[in-house]
């Protein structure tokens, strides 16, 4: 019990032993002295917080916030000591802000919940007690049986026993781990892979020993002990043997593994990097300003508590008649006496740190986070997915990136290759209809028939269709036993069924081109490698696989053919081949696979050699003699394949485009046209990855490429580092591009990380390859933790963007093909990565400037709030007298000032949204926090001492110098002259604060709704309401009644009125004519966007109609969009027209410029509306 509850608070403790020793099937010795290890269940959990450790831990994260702990402290003194004001006055709004604030952050976590559940409760199957039982993934032990299916994914970490093929192979993919989409070949030892059955694995004795968990996905040691007729035999084990959990079976019909890593302890979870608290920018900067808020409090308490003393240091003043003091009073401590004064003037003025600020910020963020689930533009109406928000903590965090890290595969390409073009002989080709057409020929000329291909173009066909690692898997569930054979369905040759499994993306796309052409690769078995040439069945013998490698850039088959010839096939980049090649057409085919380059498309060159039996001879003993070498086998192997690929005669090359998403290109460029560095991180291969970063405009043709790859050494690193560095410096080259690869990175990052850093910030574009799913989250903290502090974001769709997607200020994940891991553990999620520059340039744009508005005008309305209370302790001997009612105290920031601000800080729209988005250039206007300058806190603080000067002032002026302390505020008539008590002045200070601020917001808006005029006017209607009411009427429950009668016999004055009009004229004007003035002699960039801005009429779309229409108006959320366009009254009630197909049924046109078009207009108003 005790164990389980350490658990769950997340203080497990770690593992005593190295090593973990598996039962297979949990079969435990017998003896008495085995003490079993215990091991993690398979929950995955992604969550924050449990159900027992939320109260301590989220109060932990709130008392955090400098006003959340100050206020609770305030709170303790009141109820300690006497004070001016009731602890309810602090109380009451600090339990209002944690418990919103609290249920806000159990809702997200809950969500997360809901997540991790759907992931724990998958049905799985185990083989327990002799049967295939299926069971919820949480449920899988360390030891127990796993059996997955074809196409499934694992789900533990699986040592292989067994799978349906003989040899006890199985093919996967770790796309949503690595991100390579490739299909890697697992094993099992000889003595389990026998077992194929339930029977025959419930009979297993086996023990497996291991490696206690660590991160590294590309290692593990270990060992198998199978018992068999009572001898032990012992098998080594290594991660060709280890399925990872998340990767996913291919091309195998089941599988039987051990479990030995389970849940958090898989390698997929360790690669998760902790959860944590993100803070924004933002956030940091309102603790900032809280603590200039404190001091200002703290020098106020002070300075009055002195002056309270300097004044009492008269004796009239000391002991007046009206006061006298108590013997206790006369005795006690002057320290203490001190201590308690100082005590009271910090509750007196403690309004002046913005408690409500925190829940209206929770407010705005969680309201505001809707908005990007409502919109349009970021639905993907194929998937039928549209964008999510798992955590709204961070919106404004999207106006702020400067750094984008994204991975490749599945963000920014759709992972599909497309065969376009070829060339042969110094002829380029392309395929039209499943036929090879010259260039210039169509598909109706009588030349195109496959017929017409001659002895040339067949032997480049079959080159390509041989040359590969390609693997078939027919898909016809229901065969006969004797239809496993691949050559069974040769004689009906039917593509239909077939579905090729390759090593890369390319070699499949090649291989399928060759197919619809007319020369299939219909399978292999064991050394015997089959074509159908144009129905013609062909049988080669593979004699020899030359591997590819990083460093020769080619892989080779040697083929023994038909005829009984031996002929080597090669493939690889035109570096790699050209330099070889001694017939054929090369300097055509150099120039055919520049032009190709240039196109964005993938590239690869195709040679030839033909060998005599003396020849062959010779490369089969060197070749043999490399692979079985004991001593530098590398070494020999390389000398190998050097010696036989030479001499080549050069067939032609292949052109393949690797698909990019939608609008990619478009994307990167209006990230880069906003300021924000885009950097690639893949775990793909060097040329792959350059290839689609030339392709989707990440790389430009023009941009010098700097290369950090294969560097050996700490030395050699820095050396190559300084020597790019002073390349920067002398090409006068405007952008450069770098390129480093994950083994260079460690040693850069190891002691050259300065270097590394201003290499990589003089560069355009940085891409890094080969990356480990920790490397790139340490990349990103790199970035994240140097001097300038840039704001980064990390978007990506699999299990090893996960790391990356926690570490960046913003983790975004992709709605993609492999898996939700990524949009689990992700802030947002969206469907497509060209929906990240509307998230950035609009809703990004939009949360930050509203946000950042509202946090100063809160501090701004509270300095204007408890400056005329600091000031009135001049005018009443610093007697701690209060110059507002409580009640007025406690509602002016939950009533008097919440709404305008808070819809404000929900529908404001600078700019219009096609205006931000077709002029990326404007979100540099508020990069690094501009709003928010310390330059922009001051002038709004002076501005709030300035306003609030002429509330207490203007007042006192105005309505003369016969203000007297009068408690019960009534007006006395002597001598027909007015005579003001204290509540009747501070009465009149409150109106004349609460309608400046409420109008200084209302200066502020530049897109009115119906929404902003009803809480403008209607807080100030509610004010007056208010307080009629309040002190019209004698409320029974209320001990004292200070207020009765005030505010009738207030504004029964004409004077008041005249007052209160005047100071409001006074305060605003300065304010009016400053705006003016910069807009006409200094205006930005916004400024002027608003200027040139005209919107249409007859365009304008209502909010809801724009968010909620998902096709043809019909959505989940239609019915709401109909009763708040009633509300908004932009539609009648019944009316047909406001989800006709024929306003809502839009979508992207490929003649559409892509920043111009914007169905979401995020404001509760046609665009129409009026503009300040």
């Amino acid at each position: 019990m005790l164990r389980w509850i350490r658990q769950q608070l997340g203080f497990d403790p770690p593992h005593q032993s190295d090593t973990r020793t598996v039962y297979v099937a949990n079969r435990f010795p017998q003896n008495g002295h085995y003490i079993p290890q215990r091991f993690a269940d398979n929950r995955i959990i992604s969550s924050k917080y449990t159900v027992w450790n939320f109260v301590p831990k989220n109060m932990f994260e709130q008392f955090r916030r400098i006003a959340n702990f100050y206020f609770l402290i305030i709170f303790l003194v009141q109820l300690m000591i006497d004070t001016p004001t009731s602890p309810i006055t602090s109380g009451l709004p600090l339990f209002f802000v944690i418990t919103v604030t609290a249920i806000k952050q159990g809702y997200e976590d809950w969500l997360r919940h809901k997540a991790d559940n759907e992931v724990n409760g998958a049905p799985v199957f185990v083989v327990r007690s002799g049967s295939l039982v299926q069971t919820r993934s949480k449920n899988i032990r360390v030891g127990d049986i796993v059996r997955v299916a074809k196409d499934e994914t694992f789900p533990v970490d699986l040592v292989l026993l067994s799978s349906d093929r003989a040899d006890g192979t199985c093919h996967i993919t770790t796309a949503s781990l690595d991100g390579e989409t490739n299909l890697k070949t697992h094993f099992s030892v000889p003595e389990t892979s026998v077992c194929q059955s339930v029977s025959q694995l419930e009979a297993l004795q086996a023990v497996v020993e291991c490696q206690q968990p660590e991160a590294d996905l590309y290692r593990f040691v270990g060992r198998i002990t199978v018992i068999q007729h009572g001898e032990e035999i012992v098998r080594p084990l290594g991660p060709e043997n280890l399925l990872l959990r998340g990767a996913r079976l291919k091309n195998t019909k089941e599988i039987f593994g051990v479990a030995v890593y389970t849940g958090m302890e898989s390698k997929m979870a360790l690669n998760y990097k902790c959860k944590s608290q993100k803070r924004s920018a933002v956030e940091k900067s309102m603790n900032t300003f809280l603590i200039i808020y404190l001091v200002i409090l703290l020098f106020e308490a002070i300075l009055s508590t002195i002056l309270k003393y300097a004044w009492q240091a008269e004796e009239k003043w000391n002991e007046p008649f009206y006061n006298q003091k108590t013997e206790q009073e006369r005795n006690s401590s002057p320290i203490l006496k001190f201590i308690s004064d100082f005590l009271a003037f910090l509750v007196l003025y403690n309004f002046i740190i913005p408690i409500s600020l925190y829940v209206t910020v929770e407010m705005q963020k969680f309201l505001g986070s809707f908005f990007i689930g409502w919109d349009l533009d970021l639905y993907h109406e194929e998937s039928d997915q549209k964008a999510q928000v798992n955590t709204s903590d961070l919106n404004e965090e999207l106006g702020q990136v400067e750094y984008v890290f994204t991975d490749k595969t599945g963000t920014l390409t759709e992972n599909e290759m497309h065969f376009r073009e070829c060339s042969i002989k110094g002829t380029k080709y392309r395929e039209v209809n499943g036929k090879l057409l010259p260039e210039g020929m169509t598909d109706d000329s009588p030349d195109g028939s496959v017929a017409h291909l001659i002895g040339d173009e067949v032997l480049f066909l079959k080159a390509v269709s041989l040359c590969h690692t390609v693997q078939i898997s027919y898909d016809q569930p229901d065969l006969p036993l004797g239809a496993s054979d691949p050559f069974s369905h040769v004689n009906g040759f039917s593509s239909n069924h077939m579905e090729y499994y390759a090593s890369s993306p390319d070699e499949k796309a090649l291989v399928e081109a060759t197919k619809r052409i007319g020369v299939a690769f219909t399978g292999s078995r064991g050394e015997t490698m089959e074509i159908n040439t144009f129905g013609k069945l062909e049988k080669y013998k593979l004699l020899h696989l030359l591997e590819f490698d990083a460093n020769r850039r080619r892989m080779s088959v040697i083929l023994q053919t038909p005829s009984g010839g031996t002929v080597l096939f090669t493939k690889g980049a035109e570096s790699a081949i050209l330099p070889f090649a001694t017939s054929g057409e090369i300097e055509k085919t150099r120039l055919h696979v520049d032009e190709f380059a240039l196109k964005g498309l993938r590239t690869l060159v195709v040679a030839c050699r033909h060998f005599s039996p003396e020849e062959y001879m010779d490369v089969d003993k060197r070749l043999t003699a490399a692979r079985t070498a004991l001593q530098q086998r590398e070494e020999k192997l390389q000398e190998a394949f050097d010696f036989i690929e030479r001499d080549l005669q050069l067939l032609g090359a292949t052109a393949v485009e690797d698909k990019l998403q939608d609008k990619v290109q478009e994307t990167i460029e209006a990230l880069r046209l906003a300021g924000i560095k885009v950097w690639v991180l893949t775990g793909d291969k060097h040329e792959t990855a350059v290839s689609v970063s030339l392709s989707c405009g990440h790389f430009h043709r023009t941009m010098n490429i700097l290369e950090l790859l294969q560097q050996r050494s700490d030395n050699e690193c820095a050396e190559q580092l300084r020597r790019l560095a002073r390349r920067i410096k002398e090409d006068h080259v405007i952008q450069h591009g770098l390129v480093v690869d994950g083994a260079s990175l460690s040693l850069a990052l190891r002691e050259h990380e300065k270097l590394f850093m201003e290499v990589c910030k003089n560069c355009s574009a940085v891409l890094c390859c080969r990356m480990a799913p920790l490397q790139k989250a340490k990349v990103v903290r790199l970035l994240k933790t140097s001097p300038e502090k840039p704001i980064t974001l990390a978007i990506g769709d699999g299990a090893n963007d996960v790391s990356m997607i926690q570490e960046a200020h913003v983790g975004i994940g992709i709605m993609g093909k492999e898996g939700r891991q990524a949009v689990r553990n992700s802030d947002y999620a969206i469907a497509r990565f060209k929906f990240l520059a509307k998230l950035l340039l609009v809703h990004g744009h939009f949360y930050y400037i509203r946000i950042a508005t509202l946090v100063q005008y809160f501090f701004y309305k509270n300095v204007c709030f408890i400056t005329p209370q600091f000031l009135y302790q001049f005018f009443c001997l610093f007697s701690q007298q209060t110059l507002y009612d409580s009640v007025y105290l406690t509602l002016y920031n939950i009533c008097f000032t919440s709404l305008p601000i808070l819809v404000y800080s929900l529908f404001e729209q600078l700019v219009h949204p096609h205006v931000l988005q077709s002029k990326p250039c404007l979100y540099r206007d508020i990069r690094k926090n501009s709003l928010l300058s310390f330059r922009t806190f001051l002038y709004w603080t002076v501005l709030g001492f300035c306003h609030a000067f002429i509330f207490f002032f203007g007042s006192y002026i105005l309505m003369g110098e016969d203000t007297t302390l009068m408690g019960n505020g009534q007006i006395l008539r002597a001598n027909r002259q007015l005579m003001f008590g204290n509540w009747t002045f501070g009465t009149l200070v409150f109106t004349v604060m609460v309608i400046t601020v409420t109008l200084k917001i209302a200066l502020e808006t530049h897109f009115w709704t119906w929404m902003h005029h009803f809480v403008t006017w209607g807080s100030i209607a509610f004010y007056f309401i208010f307080s009629l009411f309040y002190g019209g009427i004698i409320w029974p429950f209320l001990h004292t009644q200070d207020m009765y009668f005030v505010f009738v016999q207030l504004l029964s004055s004409g004077s008041a009125w005249f007052a209160i009009i005047i100071i409001v004229i006074i305060c605003l004007s300065p304010d009016v004519f400053k705006k003016v003035l910069y807009r006409h002699l200094q205006p930005t960039s916004t400024q002027k966007s608003q200027q040139s801005l005209s919107a249409p009429p007859a365009q304008a779309l209502s909010c809801m109609e724009s968010l909620c229409c998902y096709q043809q108006g019909q959505s989940g959320c239609s019915r709401l969009a109909s009763l708040l366009d009633q509300m908004t009254g932009h539609c009648k009630a019944g009316a047909s027209n406001c989800h006709t197909s024929s306003r809502c049924n839009r979508s992207w046109s490929d003649t559409e410029t892509f920043y111009s078009n914007d169905r979401s207009i995020l404001t509760l108003s046609p665009i129409e509306g009026t503009r300040c």
